[in-house]
C-alpha cells in the first residue's frame, strides 16, 4: 500500500503539501490539488484516519459500556447506537467492563488519553462517582441505566410506572399472591420497580410479604428457576411472578413447567424487556417493552451532539405492557 511520501513523490510536491491537500486547506492552489489527487488515484492511496483524527484531537470512536456481553437486552440498543454512530462518522468500541474497577479505568483513560471522544454507558455496575468526575471534561451519555441524581444526561424508561403496570395486570386478573424476582436493589433500576410492585399492592389493599420477593445479583435463566424452587418451598405458594428481567422470567417459566404446573392457569408469568426469545418460549411470556433500537439512537444523538459542544437534556422513553399467552388463558 502507498504512503504519503510516494504520494507526494508521484505528484512532484512535499508530503506537507499532500497533508494540506487531504485536510482541504484553502492554501493550496486548483492545479496542485489535481496533481495530488491524480497520484493518490494512480497509487491507490488511504490516508490513516487514526493519524488525521489524532492531529485534529478527536478519534471517532465512542465507547459502549456494557458489563457482559452474555445478556441479549443490549444487543438492539446496541444497534441503534452503532447505526446512527456510523451515519455520522463515529465508530463505537463495546467495553464489557465484567463489573472489574481495572477493566473500567482503562476505558476512562483511554477517553482521557484522546484514544476515544466519549462514553455511552449501559453497566448498572460502573463506579458512579468516577463516572460523574470524568463527566466533568469529557463527553457522556447514560442509556437504560442512570444518575438518580441527574448529573450525567441519559436516555432510559420509567421504571417504576412499568413495574406498577404489570402488577395492576396481575391483580386485575385475579391474583393476590405475586411474588417479585429481582435484581440486587443496589442498582437504581431494581429499586424502581420493586417500588412500582409495592405501590400498586398498597394501592389494592394487599400485603406485602417479604418472602415473595427473591433478590439475585445475575440475570440469567439459573436464577430465575432458583427463584420458583425457593417459592415452592413457602407454606402458601404465590399465583404469579414479575420478573425484572425476560432472562429471569423465562428460566422461571421453565421451572414452572418442570413441575407440571399450567401457565397461566396455574401460574401467570411477566417479565420485562421484550427481547426476541420471549415470543419463542411456551407459552409465549407477556412482558414490558422498550424503545431499545430508538433508545440507542438517541443516546448516540445525545453523545455527538455533546461533542459537538452542544448541551442536552435527558429524555425518558416510553413502555409497553405486551400482554401475551402467560398471563391470558
Amino acid at each position: 500500500m502507498a504512503n504519503i511520501h510516494e504520494v507526494a513523490k508521484q505528484a512532484g510536491v512535499s508530503s506537507a503539501t499532500v497533508s494540506r491537500v487531504l485536510n482541504e486547506a484553502p492554501t493550496v492552489t486548483e492545479k496542485t490539488r489535481q496533481k495530488v489527487e491524480q497520484a493518490i488515484k494512480q497509487l491507490n492511496y488511504e490516508p490513516s484516519m487514526l493519524g488525521r483524527n489524532l492531529r485534529n484531537s478527536e478519534s471517532r470512536l465512542l465507547l459502549v459500556l456494557i458489563p457482559n456481553f452474555s445478556n441479549p437486552y443490549y444487543t438492539e440498543i446496541i444497534n441503534g447506537i452503532e447505526d446512527y454512530s456510523v451515519e455520522h462518522g463515529y465508530n463505537i468500541l463495546l467495553c464489557e467492563t465484567d463489573s472489574n474497577p481495572k477493566r473500567e479505568n482503562t476505558f476512562f483513560n483511554m477517553v482521557k488519553n484522546k484514544l476515544a471522544d466519549g462514553i455511552i454507558s449501559m453497566d448498572p455496575t460502573v463506579n458512579m462517582s468516577k463516572l460523574q468526575d470524568l463527566a466533568l471534561d469529557h463527553a457522556i451519555v447514560m442509556c437504560s441505566e442512570y444518575d438518580e441524581y441527574e448529573r450525567i444526561p441519559y436516555v432510559a424508561i420509567d421504571n417504576e410506572a412499568a413495574a406498577y403496570k404489570v402488577m395492576k395486570h396481575l391483580i386485575r386478573l385475579g391474583h393476590d399472591q405475586i411474588a417479585l424476582i429481582n435484581s440486587d436493589e443496589k442498582f437504581l433500576y431494581a429499586r424502581q420497580r420493586r417500588k412500582g410492585y409495592e405501590r400498586a399492592l398498597e394501592e389494592f389493599g394487599l400485603p406485602l410479604r417479604n418472602e415473595l420477593i427473591y433478590n439475585t445479583q445475575n440475570l440469567d435463566f439459573q436464577e430465575g428457576a432458583q427463584a420458583i424452587r425457593k417459592f415452592s418451598q413457602l407454606e402458601r405458594n404465590p399465583t404469579a411472578a414479575f420478573a425484572v428481567s425476560d432472562t429471569l422470567a423465562i428460566g422461571a417459566l421453565k421451572e414452572v413447567n418442570v413441575r407440571g404446573l399450567k401457565v397461566p392457569e396455574d401460574f401467570a408469568l411477566v417479565g420485562f424487556d421484550n427481547i426476541s426469545f420471549s415470543n419463542m418460549t411456551n407459552p409465549t411470556l407477556t412482558t414490558v417493552a422498550q424503545p431499545m433500537y430508538q433508545m440507542g439512537t438517541t443516546a448516540a444523538s445525545m453523545l455527538i451532539k455533546q461533542l459537538q459542544g452542544q448541551e442536552v437534556d435527558s429524555i425518558m422513553m416510553d413502555h409497553e405492557l405486551i400482554i401475551r399467552e402467560s398471563t391470558l388463558n
